[in-house]
């Protein structure tokens, strides 16, 4: 029986996050260059989104290119640049039919002036959309976001704006990139790997973490289901006992 069949749509986490791990290693067992991993990357990229849209999931980010990332060979980080600004040309149209608005977090005044133009419109078109939000995570590090925030807070703290008493765990969340998005309730990373890598440490305090052998360019939207399924057969308790939350 399909792992879709199974899922409790009535339970379903507000927000999956995913780590997409292992597009060079896929290439290397193709005997390829790593951006072929990149390429055949996009498509498990469109199946997860159009499975989360089907299930009704509200919130998907994905760590698409880390702060990290920017130290790897400069052919490779080219090649992946070329490959966002042609990936969300393609897809901004199927992100409309399927009522996805489009979201970016990170330090996206990195990115190529090509990449963050074809990347603001993108959002700006599917700003209106309603039935999921695809947040890409671009230049990314959770530890950057965090250090932002606080030097946020200090300056608004010197401003007067706030005080020192009023700095709470709310607070600080407000002034994070994900600020808009409910904290994740679900990270899946394919690969194998079995670590987040500086990705939404602050947010993933008390999320579930999923970890599968797949490559991410083997993924695909049962992956998911299977992944979501797994996840639904577990207790959060938040701190509290099995008893209390009965």
């Amino acid at each position: 029986m399909s792992f879709r069949n199974q899922i409790n749509v009535s339970k379903l986490p507000d927000h999956v996050a995913i780590i997409m791990d292992g597009n060079g290693r896929w290439a290397k067992e193709q005997g390829k260059l790593r951006v072929f991993g990149h390429k055949n990357g996009v498509l498990a990229v469109r199946d997860t989104v159009e499975g989360a849209a089907e299930l009704g999931i509200k919130n998907l980010t994905l760590y698409a290119f880390s702060t990290e990332n920017w130290n790897r060979p400069k052919l490779e980080v080219t090649a992946l640049m070329e490959l966002l600004v042609s990936t969300i040309n393609k897809e901004t149209k199927t992100l409309m039919e399927n009522n996805v608005r489009l979201n970016a977090i990170g330090n996206l005044e990195a990115l190529p002036s090509r990449c963050y133009k074809e990347l603001k419109e993108a959002m700006e078109k599917t700003a209106g959309n309603t039935r999921l939000t695809l947040t890409l995570a671009l230049s990314y590090s959770s530890r950057w976001e965090i250090t932002e925030a606080s030097k946020k807070i200090a300056a608004d703290v010197v401003a007067g704006n706030i005080k020192e008493e009023d700095i709470t765990e709310a607070l600080f969340s407000s002034y994070l990139s994900t600020h808009q998005l409910p904290d994740p309730e679900l990270m899946i990373r394919t690969s194998g790997e079995h670590r987040i890598s500086n990705y939404l440490l602050w947010q993933l305090a008390y999320a579930e973490l999923y970890f599968t052998n797949k490559l991410w360019p083997d993924f695909r939207r049962e992956d998911l289901f299977e992944a979501i399924f797994n996840y639904q057969q577990r207790e959060r308790r938040f701190g509290l006992t099995s008893e209390q939350i009965s």
